[in-house]
C-alpha cells in the first residue's frame, strides 16, 4: 500500500526521452517517461497496464535520469502548468505524488516567500527530494511521506495543490478529492493534469479518464470544478477551487 501513489505517479513518465535506469525492469515497449510513470502507478495500485509492465522504484537517483530528463519539457509544458496554478510568491503549495521533483523544484522557485510540500509514498523518493532541495538550495521545499489513500496534508494548510499523472489510478477518486479539498484554505485551488483520451503517450486507453470525470470527482468533493482553458500537447488540466 505505501508504494501505491508513487507507482501511480511514475508510470506515465517513463516515456518521452530515455530508457529505464539500470536497476529497473525494462518495460515491454519503448521506455519513455510517461510509460514508466504509468507502470509505477499500476504497480502501486495492484493493477496492470495491459502490457505486463512491472518496475521497481526504490532507486530514486537512477529514476531521476528518466523523470527529470530535459526532453520532457517539450511535451509537458511545465510553465503552462504553473500558469494554471495562478501562483503568488508567498503561497503554500503541495505537489502530490512528487516523485523526483520535476515540478516541486519549479514550484519552489515560483513561490520564493512561500513553501512547497512534496509528497510521495516511496521512502527513497522522499529522501531524494530532501537531498535535491538542499543541493539546489531550495530552503522552502520539504518532502513528506504520504499513504496510498491520503495526501498527508493537514486541514486548511495549503493554497494550491498540484496532482500530475495520478488521478487515473486512484482507487477511490472522490474520497481522495475530499482529502485534497479539506487540505485547501478558503479560496484555494487544486490543479490536476492527466492524459487525454487521444494522447500519443501515457497509459493504455482503458486506463484514461475524460476530463469531465475528474470535474465530477472534484464537484462531489464540494469544489467548484471546470476544465482549464490551458491546453497541453497530450494532456488536459482540470481545476477545482474551494469556496
Amino acid at each position: 500500500m505505501q508504494r501505491r501513489l508513487f507507482a501511480i505517479q511514475t508510470a506515465a513518465l517513463v516515456g518521452a526521452c530515455s530508457a529505464p535506469p539500470p536497476h529497473a525492469v525494462a518495460p515491454t515497449g519503448p521506455a519513455t517517461p510517461e510509460h514508466g510513470e504509468t507502470a509505477r502507478r499500476d504497480h502501486a495500485h495492484g493493477g496492470h497496464d495491459g502490457g505486463g509492465m512491472h518496475h521497481g522504484f526504490a532507486d530514486a537517483d537512477a529514476w531521476a535520469k528518466v523523470f527529470d530528463d530535459p526532453a520532457r519539457d517539450a511535451w509537458q509544458h511545465p510553465e503552462d502548468v504553473l500558469q494554471a496554478l495562478e501562483l503568488a510568491p508567498a503561497m503554500t503549495v503541495a505537489d502530490v505524488g512528487a516523485g523526483t521533483g520535476y515540478f516541486a523544484v519549479r514550484l519552489a522557485r515560483a513561490v520564493p516567500a512561500g513553501e512547497v510540500i512534496a509528497t510521495d509514498v516511496e521512502p527513497d523518493m522522499v529522501r531524494h527530494l530532501d537531498e535535491r532541495a538542499r543541493r539546489e538550495e531550495l530552503g522552502n521545499l520539504r518532502a513528506v511521506r504520504a499513504s496510498a489513500s491520503a495526501s498527508g496534508l493537514a486541514a486548511q494548510s495549503v493554497d494550491r495543490v498540484l496532482v500530475v499523472h495520478v488521478w487515473h489510478h486512484l482507487a477511490d477518486r472522490v474520497a481522495y478529492a475530499r482529502d485534497l479539498a479539506a487540505a485547501l484554505r478558503p479560496g484555494g485551488k487544486v490543479v490536476i493534469v492527466d492524459f487525454t483520451l487521444a494522447a500519443r503517450r501515457g497509459p493504455p486507453a482503458s486506463h484514461r479518464l475524460a476530463p469531465e470525470a475528474i470535474v465530477a470527482d472534484l464537484t462531489a468533493a464540494g469544489l467548484a470544478a471546470k476544465v482549464s482553458p490551458i491546453t497541453l500537447p497530450d494532456q488536459y488540466i482540470v481545476e477545482g477551487r474551494r469556496p
